[in-house]
């Protein structure tokens, strides 16, 4: 399950620049974290980054790492969890509980997430941290906050990428078929195969590709 939390979204300034290389680079979570910081600095009003991963990856852990690493350059963060941008249950076990299309298709509200943070931030200068509770299954009924000109959203979850969605900054966890295997709860197992395909099927390129089978030890390679 995903939680948002806000860092100072509506105060700060400051900038960086990033070298980039061609190759698969050992780095760890923090170092890869302050890339992609550094990265996101770069731009001069609201940053949108997307860190695609499957929920085994944990991809919301490195968003955080990465909002605390934008706040040291003094600029705004926040973190969206894709989680809190679930649709009804109705809606996701309407075909079954483990039906693989309706994970790639209806389990998220891609939409709203684009309506309500990607869009709202940069228009409106505000968002919506919540649309939906996954544990209650109700309205998170949430409020919008403000968001400074130069602050920077991370949002992190699943098959972000292929969907149309703007964004400023890219990072797609890669995990190996074994490994997705490995770390993913049985219960959700189901859910693999849907990834996968899901992966096969999106050629949009990325600012950062990281190999993610080992989290706490990730090969990096960035087209900057």
């Amino acid at each position: 399950m995903g939680a948002m939390t806000v860092h100072n979204i509506a105060s700060a300034s400051g900038h960086g620049t990033m070298v980039g290389v061609s190759t698969f680079i050992p780095s760890s979570p923090l170092a890869l974290a302050e890339q992609i910081a550094t990265l996101s600095g770069s731009f001069p009003s609201v940053a949108v980054v997307a860190i695609d991963g499957p929920d085994c990856a944990q991809p919301s852990r490195l968003a955080e790492l990465v909002g605390t690493a934008v706040e040291s350059r003094n600029r705004p963060s926040a973190v969206v969890s894709l989680h809190d941008y679930v649709r009804p249950a109705s809606l996701r076990y309407e075909f079954g509980h483990e039906d693989t299309l309706s994970y790639r298709t209806i389990w998220f509200d891609y939409p709203a997430l684009d309506r309500e943070v990607i869009t709202a931030a940069r228009t409106k200068r505000a968002f919506l941290p919540k649309l939906w509770d996954e544990p209650t299954d109700r309205s998170a009924r949430s409020t919008r906050i403000p968001v400074h000109e130069r602050a920077v959203i991370v949002i992190a979850g699943p098959m972000l990428l292929g969907r149309g969605l703007e964004f400023d900054v890219s990072v797609r966890l890669d995990m190996s078929e074994p490994a997705m295997r490995r770390h993913t709860p049985e219960a959700d197992l189901w859910t693999v195969e849907a990834l996968l395909e899901h992966r096969s099927e999106v050629s949009e390129e990325v600012d950062f590709e990281v190999r993610y089978d080992h989290p706490a030890r990730p090969a990096v390679r960035s087209r900057q």
